[in-house]
């Protein structure tokens, strides 16, 4: 699947931390209620810094970023 290959290459570790650090950003500046926005935003933040993808095990894939680079370069 393209989309799960993207979010575990490294430029998709950068795409999900730049989101969700604009997230955090627009929840924390408009203030709020929208600060459940930012909350939100730390998870995409954490997935893209700890080098997971939480929706690789629904289809199958490991968890671990470095896991599945290392399958996937077998193949």
């Amino acid at each position: 699947m393209a989309v799960l290959r993207f979010l575990y290459s490294p430029a998709g570790r950068v795409v999900r931390i730049v989101v969700g650090v604009g997230l955090i950003a627009v929840g924390a500046s408009l203030g709020g209620w929208w600060w459940l926005l930012a909350l939100v935003g730390l998870l995409p933040v954490a997935t893209g810094v700890l080098d997971i993808c939480t929706l690789g095990p629904l289809f199958g894939r490991p968890l671990s970023g470095r896991r599945f680079r290392e399958s996937a370069g077998r193949r």
